[in-house]
């Protein structure tokens, strides 16, 4: 049973700008937060933003290059990426978390590759 589906990932110039969007079942969206992390080959998978229910956010990185935000009456959560660099290369995970009910959620991954 697919939970969240991650699409917006491709290729990209230094520089340019990609949205990826992660849709999510209504009831998982409606308790979640909702998160993007991003693993580089050969490395941990790490977080990138979070948002809440109530849209409260969270960045790893506070250089304002990525911002997240949450459609709730279409489920979907969204990461906007801008002046991308190589380094962003990396598969995008969408992370779906409910505190209450210990439940963790993952999406299959998107592949962001930005090309120098």
């Amino acid at each position: 049973q697919v939970q969240l589906v991650e699409s917006g990932g491709g290729l990209v110039q230094t520089g340019g700008s990609l949205r990826l969007s992660c849709a999510a079942s209504a009831m998982i969206f409606k308790l979640a937060v909702m998160g993007w992390y991003r693993q580089a080959p050969g490395e941990q998978r790490e977080l990138v933003a979070t948002i809440t229910s109530g849209g409260s956010t969270n960045y790893a990185d506070s250089r304002g290059r990525f911002t997240i935000s949450r459609d709730n009456a279409k489920n979907t959560v969204y990461l906007q990426m801008s002046s991308l660099k190589p380094e962003d290369t990396a598969v995008y995970y969408c992370n779906a978390r409910i505190d209450s009910l210990r439940r963790d959620y993952w999406g299959q991954g998107t592949q962001v590759t930005v090309s120098s």
